[in-house]
C-alpha cells in the first residue's frame, strides 16, 4: 500500500507535464473549429439583416447566408427542410 502511494506523486507529475500536449487541438481540428464560428456570424448576419419568418425574408436571408458562406470559401449549409 505504501509503495502505491508513493508512486502518486510522480504519476501526477507526468500527468501535469503531458497535460497540455494531450489537450492541444491538431491543426486541422483548429481550422474546422474557425470555419464553424465563421459559418455561426454569416448565419447571425443573416438572421439579422432578415429577422422575418416570411416566405420572401426566408428567400432573402437564405441568400444572403449563401453569399457569406462563397465569400469566405465555407461549405455550404445543409437545408432545414423536413427528412424524407
Amino acid at each position: 500500500m505504501s509503495r502505491i502511494v508513493s508512486l502518486l506523486p510522480m504519476v501526477f507529475a507526468v500527468a501535469l507535464a503531458l497535460g497540455p500536449s494531450l489537450a492541444a487541438a491538431s491543426q486541422p481540428g483548429v481550422q474546422v473549429i474557425k470555419n464553424w464560428k465563421s459559418s455561426d456570424k454569416c448565419a447571425q448576419q443573416a438572421q439579422t439583416a432578415f429577422p422575418d419568418f416570411t416566405p420572401e425574408a426566408n428567400a432573402k436571408r437564405d441568400a444572403k447566408l449563401k453569399e457569406c458562406l462563397e465569400g469566405q470559401r465555407l461549405a455550404p449549409r445543409a437545408p432545414n427542410g423536413p427528412s424524407q
